[in-house]
C-alpha cells in the first residue's frame, strides 16, 4: 500500500455544461473597467490601458499617502496645519478653507474626501511635503511601488495636466490598495455629507443614496478627462469596483456604473472555495515524530464565476510521495489544482498546516534511507 492519501474534491460529476449569459449592456464612457477586488477577476472590460486625465480621482491616491503617514505615525488625525493663500485661492471644487486659518487633518480629509475639495488636498499635500510639486513626487513614488505602470501625477487635486493621466487598470489597483490597507480612512468615501465653516455640502458620489451596498468611491470631472466614477459595492463576500473613465455626462456616469455593477452581481459570484490551513491534502513523513502531515493552503482561496460554473468546480492536489522530517509549518509541500469542467483555472501552493518534528538520528537515518527506495521504485508509476 502506498504511503501517501490522495484526496481529489469534486462539487459536481455533472458533465460539461456550456453556460451562456447576456451580453453586457451598452456602456457609452471610452473606458471601463469591472472587476473583483478580491480574485482580481476581471468580468467587464474595455480601454483599460487607455491612458486619460484624472480629474478628482487623482485624490484617491492624496488620502491614500495621507492615511499611510497617519498609520506611520508621521500624523495624527489632529494635527493642525495653517492655510496658506496658495490652497486657499485652489480653483475648482472647495470645501472654503480660509488663509491663515489653522484646520485639523481630520476635517481636511472630510473636506477632499467628501466635498473633493481642491483646497483640502493642497493643504494636506503642502502640511506632508512642504508644496504640491513635492508632494507629486511623493505619489508618483508610492504609484512605482503599487506597480501602476501608466501613471503619473503632477499635483494632488487633479486639475488638468499633460503629464497628469493614468488608466482604468491602475485607477483599479490603486482603488484595491486603499480598501485593503486602510479601511478606517475608506470608510470616509460612503459618507453622504460633511459641514465646515458652516457650509453643508453633499458627497458627490450620489450612488451612495441610490444603493446602500455601495460604499465609496470617487467622482471627477474636467473638460479634458470627461466625467468620470470610480465605484465600489460590496454584497456577501463579493466586492466589485467599477471604472469608468471619460462619460459624457454626469448622468451617463452613473448610468454606466450602474449597469456594470447590476451585471456583475447578476451573473457572477465570488466565493470562499476553501479556509486557510484547511486540510486538502495528507502526506508521509518519513523520519518524523508523527506519520502524517496535512497540507491546506495559507491563505483562504476565493474564486469568482459565473454562478451555474461552480456547479462544475473541481479540486485535484498532486500526488505527493511524502517528504523527510522535520517539517516547518507553511513550508510549501504540494500544489492544488482548481479546475472548471476539467481544465485547470487556477494553482495554489498547499502547505505543511504544522510543526513535525524528527525522530532520533539512527530512526531518523533509516526512514530517510527507506523513502528514498521507496521513491525511487514508486516514481515511474506516479509519472
Amino acid at each position: 500500500m502506498k504511503k501517501i492519501i490522495f484526496l481529489a474534491f469534486i462539487f459536481s460529476t455533472m458533465g460539461f455544461t456550456q453556460v451562456l449569459i447576456p451580453k453586457l449592456p451598452q456602456i457609452t464612457a471610452t473606458s471601463y473597467l469591472l472587476i473583483d477586488a478580491e480574485t482580481k477577476k476581471v468580468i467587464a472590460q474595455q480601454n483599460v490601458e487607455a491612458s486619460t486625465g484624472l480629474a478628482s480621482i487623482t485624490k484617491i491616491m492624496t488620502s491614500y499617502i495621507v492615511a499611510d503617514y497617519l498609520e506611520q505615525g508621521f500624523l495624527n488625525s489632529k494635527d493642525l496645519t495653517v492655510v496658506s493663500e496658495k490652497c486657499w485661492r485652489m480653483e475648482g471644487s472647495r470645501m472654503f478653507i480660509q488663509e491663515g486659518k489653522k484646520v485639523i487633518i481630520e476635517d481636511l480629509m472630510r473636506g477632499m474626501i467628501i466635498q473633493s475639495g481642491n483646497d483640502a488636498a493642497c493643504a494636506l499635500a503642502e502640511h506632508i511635503a512642504g508644496t504640491q510639486e513635492d508632494f507629486a513626487s511623493l505619489m508618483n513614488d508610492y504609484a512605482q511601488k503599487m506597480d501602476l505602470k501608466n501613471t503619473n501625477f503632477t499635483n494632488p487635486t487633479g486639475l488638468p495636466n499633460v503629464n497628469h493621466y493614468s488608466t482604468a487598470e491602475d485607477i483599479a489597483k490603486l482603488s484595491i490598495f486603499l480598501i485593503n490597507d486602510f479601511p478606517q480612512e475608506y470608510s470616509i468615501y460612503s459618507e453622504k455629507e460633511f459641514s465646515y465653516n458652516d457650509i453643508r455640502q453633499l458627497n458627490r458620489n450620489s450612488l451612495l443614496w441610490q444603493d446602500d451596498s455601495i460604499d465609496g468611491i470617487k467622482t471627477g470631472h474636467t473638460k479634458a478627462s470627461g466625467y468620470c466614477l470610480v465605484a465600489s459595492s460590496k454584497r456577501a463576500d463579493m466586492r466589485l469596483i467599477s471604472i469608468v473613465l471619460n462619460s459624457a455626462s454626469e448622468k451617463s456616469r452613473l448610468q454606466d456604473t450602474r449597469r456594470l455593477l447590476d451585471y456583475g452581481f447578476k451573473y457572477y459570484q465570488t466565493k470562499k472555495i476553501i479556509a486557510k490551513y484547511q486540510p486538502i491534502s495528507i502526506v508521509d513523513i518519513w523520519g518524523g515524530v508523527e506519520d502524517k502531515l496535512e497540507l491546506g493552503p495559507s491563505t483562504d482561496i476565493f474564486i469568482t464565476l459565473t454562478k451555474p460554473t461552480f456547479d462544475n468546480l473541481s479540486l485535484e492536489a498532486s500526488k505527493n510521495l511524502g517528504v523527510r522530517a522535520p517539517v516547518l509549518k507553511d513550508s510549501v509541500i504540494d500544489r492544488l489544482d482548481i479546475k472548471v469542467n476539467g481544465e485547470t483555472i487556477q494553482s495554489v501552493d498547499l502547505v505543511a498546516v504544522n510543526n513535525v518534528k524528527r525522530k532520533g538520528f539512527i530512526t531518523a537515518t533509516l526512514e530517510s534511507l527507506a523513502f528514498f527506495v521507496y521513491s525511487f521504485f514508486m516514481q515511474d508509476e506516479i509519472n
